[in-house]
């Protein structure tokens, strides 16, 4: 079996939406590995949501291209925990759900505490924004 297919078999049995690429490392060399990941892009069955950061796809209904199974709001704190950060939701979201403000937050913005994160995270020129508080 080659290194694509059991990259595909792998992703399909994880329960989880996001994978990071350090988690394919066992599967063959870093070259193997890139090229099965890229493989598995033009297929429609990854998505890239950021440098060695990837989410499982399905197709638009609307286009027919590959999107992430869920949207970005949900898969972004899953791969900031993979990196070991506690995710909070935003000073604007909780000031809105405390009804402090009526004005709904706009875009993805998280709250990652008092440490720092340099990657960026994003589909389709969505990206997410980061909070330090």
């Amino acid at each position: 079996m080659n290194v694509v297919d059991r990259i595909k078999r792998s992703v399909s049995n994880r329960g989880a939406d996001v994978f990071l690429r350090a988690e394919f490392d066992g599967f063959g060399s870093q070259a193997q590995v890139g090229r099965a990941l890229a493989e598995l892009q033009r297929k429609g069955a990854l998505v890239k949501l950021g440098v060695g950061v990837y989410a499982k796809a399905k197709p638009s209904v609307l286009s027919g291209k590959p999107i992430p199974v869920k949207p970005l709001e949900i898969l972004a704190p899953e791969v900031l925990k993979k990196f070991g950060l506690k995710v909070g939701e935003s000073r604007l979201t909780r000031e809105y759900n405390s009804g402090r403000s009526t004005q709904i937050p706009a875009g993805v913005v998280l709250n990652i505490g008092k440490r720092r994160f340099q990657r960026k995270l994003g589909f389709n020129g969505k990206l997410v924004e980061y909070e330090r508080a």
